[in-house]
């Protein structure tokens, strides 16, 4: 398998760190979403992938795999131990609704063409669009650390085990951080990345800092 990503990329992140708790290793290749040699916007990648993102992963069948949720979702069914998603039905589905609330309501309103696109409009700025970014990450975080509250006590986003939902909530973490919100705002969020920082699949595959 090869994997197609970027260090930056929350969403290459989350890929990584299914692998790393599964113990795969797959080729990487580099595909950098930044600047003027940016090679997710070349002919060559959206051929290969015409939504021009990462990550993307080309199983060993020749089929390429878009969007993360899906790529992990395929990596758990083809390689099923150790499980990423609940075996309650109940459980399984607020899983995939945490990694869906970040990826869908959170993530998709920061990535770089959302900041290219604003910064294209008139009067705004790299502070407005900091600006843009802290305040879809507070009403995001704080939507997630109300879902965590419902939860029954455990280590982590859902039991005892990491899951789907954790590798999501740990990039998003991350990048929370470099945005300049402390985690200590919401307390679950903070207790549940503060035990991921622990396991080594989490902590060796977070987003790189952008330059």
């Amino acid at each position: 398998m090869k994997l197609f990503e970027d260090k930056i990329s929350s969403a290459a992140s989350r890929v990584r760190i299914a692998l790393a708790l599964k113990g795969l290793h797959v080729e990487r290749q580099p595909t950098a979403i930044l600047g003027a040699d940016a090679l997710n916007r070349k002919p060559e990648y959206l051929k290969l992938n015409p939504q021009g993102l990462v990550p993307a992963l080309l199983t060993d069948e020749g089929v390429l795999l878009t969007q993360s949720l899906a790529i992990i979702e395929y990596l758990d069914e083809r390689f099923p131990k150790p499980a990423l998603l609940p075996g309650k039905l109940e459980e399984r589905a607020i899983v995939r609704s945490i990694a869906l609330a970040i990826a869908s309501e959170i993530h998709a309103l920061l990535p770089p063409r959302v900041a290219a696109r604003l910064g294209a409009i008139p009067g705004v700025g790299m502070q407005e669009i900091a600006d843009w970014n802290r305040h879809w990450i507070r009403e995001g975080l704080t939507a997630i650390e109300a879902l965590l509250e419902r939860q029954p006590a455990g280590k982590y986003s859902v039991g005892d085990v990491p899951s789907v939902a954790d590798i999501f909530l740990f990039p998003q973490a991350v990048n929370t951080e470099r945005a300049g919100l402390p985690l200590e705002q919401w307390p679950r969020v903070a207790a549940v990345v503060a035990r991921l920082r622990e396991i080594a699949a989490f902590a060796d595959n977070a987003p790189a800092p952008r330059d």
